[in-house]
């Protein structure tokens, strides 16, 4: 099967064009995505209750674990896929997302049971205490004892979807879901629905992720034989190159996500330590930060197909352009969002909850948290940059550099020096030298990459 629309897009779709046909689906599912993440700390906020607000922040590092997962088949199988695509290998590609879906289904079985199997000591080293024990347990029951298939097979099925060129469908799913858990939170969350607090909020995310899923599903059967995302079991096996391939770039793209749980683990227990007050405010300016953060991952995540078949085709000059017209846009668009979130800081943490003590905390750390998007953005693009060519030894390398060597270190050493306030600044601190890496490592990338082709042209 060959899709001449799609092959148009990937080969010819002017520059610009052909960005913005892949990128702003995936910026727009992405914003919604942080708006659905923001609805569940504004709504809970809204309790004015720093227990049930500390709850939703505690619980970011398990849900960020479901990343891990995601990267590993979702971006590992769309990298996959969009390399086949490129080489007209069509049985590579539905093998690969049949490989990428099974396993994800059995990961998300694997981290329900192992949530519920080990709750109590899981809670204990999220740096839940006596007084927030309850709400944090009850929110990731739904969350993930009951949630995590959903949560996972959600995103997986959006990468694949995305891989094929099809971005405004996996933003449709992706929307779906999250425009339903706005509309369900003020109903399980708030005193005049069901009262549920951090409970309410699980709830809602959970019943959103099952629509999304369904949304997925659906489109699959409508489009079946039309769609080169493929689910049946007699595609699912275990095929050396093709499990390789996904596992090159999934592995570092998933240890990546799991050093980002570390280094929100270690910030919410370096903050716990101040008490109530301080996680719900870290929680708030976290939250808030995602807005810029998830532009930046949906514009990478957006140009992946685009970048992955012109590596595969062998089209240099087109990746190299679309990863500059990209850059552009980025930085750009950080440098004004920094600005304003830096200035507006008071206000928008204030939007979140009226205590004047939490106010004056998540104003503080926003301000700090801010400083680094512009350097992030950066940093994202390179990563998506080698997940896309299947280089995952170098984002593998990347992720290290950003927790364990810069991150996670300046979070220990600006706290000793400026105690609390300095835990908002370490991101800066590692997003600055990242970037400056990014830039060294990609000039070499393509450098590397042009005499490659001179060569094999000479010959």
């Amino acid at each position: 099967m060959e899709d001449t629309k799609k092959i148009q897009l990937f080969e010819k779709t002017a520059i610009p064009k052909a960005v913005m046909t892949l990128a702003v689906p995936t910026i727009l599912s992405s914003l919604v995505m942080v708006i659905y993440n923001l609805a569940d700390t504004y709504f809970v906020g809204m309790l004015n209750d720093s227990i049930q607000n500390s709850a939703v922040t505690l619980s970011a590092p398990v849900l960020l674990a479901f990343n891990a997962v995601n990267n590993l088949f979702g971006v590992g199988s769309s990298s996959m896929m969009s390399r086949g695509l490129g080489k007209k290998d069509y049985e590579t590609v539905y093998r690969s997302s049949a490989f990428g879906f099974y396993l994800s289904l059995l990961c998300g079985i694997l981290f329900s049971v192992f949530f519920t199997a080990f709750r109590i000591p899981l809670l204990t080293i999220l740096g839940a205490d006596h007084g927030t024990a309850a709400s944090t347990g009850e929110y990731l029951k739904w969350t993930v004892s009951f949630g995590a298939v959903p949560a996972i097979i959600n995103v997986v099925m959006a990468h694949m979807v995305r891989a094929e060129g099809s971005a405004l469908h996996a933003s449709i799913g992706t929307m779906s879901g999250c425009l339903l858990n706005i509309i369900l939170d003020p109903v399980f969350i708030l005193p005049w629905g069901m009262g549920m607090g951090a409970a309410g909020a699980g709830l809602a995310t959970f019943l959103s992720n099952c629509a999304a899923c369904a949304y997925f599903f659906i489109l699959l059967f409508i489009k079946r034989g039309k769609t080169y995302v493929c689910i049946r079991p007699s595609m699912f096996g275990f095929r050396r190159v093709i499990a390789f391939g996904i596992f090159a770039v999934g592995v570092p793209a998933s240890i990546q996500n799991l050093l980002n749980v570390t280094g929100m683990t270690v910030l919410n227990n370096f903050t716990a330590s101040y008490g109530a007050d301080t996680v719900a405010a870290m929680g708030i300016a976290q939250k808030i930060n995602m807005v810029p953060l998830y532009i930046a991952m949906g514009l990478g995540q957006g140009i992946m197909p685009l970048i992955s078949y012109n590596y595969a085709s062998g089209n240099i000059e087109r990746m190299k352009q679309t990863l500059l017209f990209s850059l552009k846009i980025a930085l750009s668009s950080m440098a004004v969002i920094s600005a304003l979130y830096y200035f507006g800081a008071s206000a928008l943490t204030a939007a979140f909850m009226e205590n004047p003590v939490i106010v004056g905390y998540g104003t503080k750390f926003l301000q700090g948290l801010c400083l680094g998007i512009p350097f992030l953005c950066m940093d994202f693009l390179a990563v998506g940059v080698f997940q896309a060519c299947g280089l995952g030894k170098n984002a593998f390398i990347f992720a290290l550099l950003r927790k364990i060597v810069l991150e996670i270190p300046a979070l220990i050493l600006l706290n000793k020096l400026f105690p609390l306030y300095g835990l908002a600044y370490a991101q800066l601190t590692a997003e600055l030298m990242l970037a400056i890496a990014a830039v060294i490592v990609l000039v070499r990338l393509f450098r590397k990459l042009e005499k490659s082709r001179d060569a094999t042209a000479t010959t």
